[in-house]
């Protein structure tokens, strides 16, 4: 098999771990921001380090960062923010297999944001995929007990969390490739953590700064929850590192519909640590959108 799906595997096996911890945060006192912004203040040291160490035992000198890396990284760093603010107030309202289902909503919106912003396409078989999987979104939307309007049913809170999170993580893919491939030097990994490094510093300044301004305390509450907090920040830098170099590597598209075999861990996960429990139709709707993460694997 190719490096980036090897890669991508492993970025998936950490994002799960990642997210776990970040709902212990959550249901501990964090507040979303604060459980957010964990993930950054723990893992910006930790890139540094590994660009440092990459760049010296490979002799490798760090590549010139034009104008359109910053566009692109910006983008990108702030997406995935209010992405990832999306994904842990979503766990509030469902249970964490469906909260992550949810999240990998972001393998439809991605080839609409590639193709758009890099121009990368997708054939006729990968979209008729992407349109089972949107069936399996619209079940997964439905709240527990499937009562009342059908409208309050399909457009709710958990719904629009979920889609928002999937449309930003998927923005944040496309800046995250933008940005890497924009720099003419230095190997795959080189040029992926060059980017995580620069992203993951804006985005610990930008959502430090909000927390200081609108939620005064919780810094601190974050520091003080640090032997999760900190797990949080290791988990985030190697699905990080894993995930930009797969962006690197592979189009956005096709790394994200490959990401897909997160929904059998994040199950996993639901059943075995938290106790949850699905309803039956969950269960369809997460049968529908593994169906397309197959198909979408196969079509590509």
């Amino acid at each position: 098999m190719d490096a980036w799906i090897y890669v991508t595997l492993g970025a998936v096996v950490a994002q799960t771990a990642r997210f776990a911890l970040q709902k212990r945060l959550k249901v501990t006192g964090l507040s979303t921001g604060g459980a957010t912004f964990a993930r950054f203040v723990y893992s910006a040291p930790l890139v540094l380090i590994l660009l440092a160490g990459h760049a010296w035992t490979s002799g490798q000198a760090l590549p010139s960062v034009p104008p359109a890396f910053w566009a692109y990284a910006l983008v990108g760093g702030t997406t995935q923010i209010l992405a990832t603010m999306c994904v842990v107030a979503l766990f509030s309202h469902r249970n964490f297999a469906v909260g992550m289902t949810f999240k990998k909503t972001e393998v439809l919106m991605s080839v609409l944001v590639g193709l758009i912003v890099l121009g990368e396409g997708v054939s006729l078989a990968a979209l008729i995929a992407i349109l089972v999987g949107f069936a399996g979104v619209l079940l997964l939307s439905d709240p527990p007990g499937g009562s009342g309007r059908w409208s309050r049913r399909i457009f709710n809170r958990a719904a629009g969390l979920g889609l928002a999170s999937g449309l930003l993580f998927a923005m944040s893919g496309v800046g995250y490739r933008g940005a890497s491939l924009s720099l003419a030097s230095g190997d795959t990994l080189l040029r992926a953590v060059v980017t995580l490094a620069c992203v993951t510093l804006f985005q610990t300044l930008a959502l430090g700064a909000w927390l200081l301004w609108r939620e005064r305390g919780e810094i601190g509450r974050v520091f003080a929850a640090w032997r999760v907090a900190g797990l949080v920040g290791i988990t985030s830098m190697i699905g990080s590192v894993c995930w930009f170099t797969a962006f690197t590597l592979q189009t956005v598209a096709y790394v994200n519909a490959l990401g897909q075999v997160e929904l059998i861990l994040s199950m996993a996960v639901s059943i075995l640590f938290f106790r949850e429990r699905m309803t039956w139709r969950e269960g369809q709707g997460l049968v529908l959108l593994s169906a397309s993460v197959l198909g979408l694997v196969l079509v590509t």
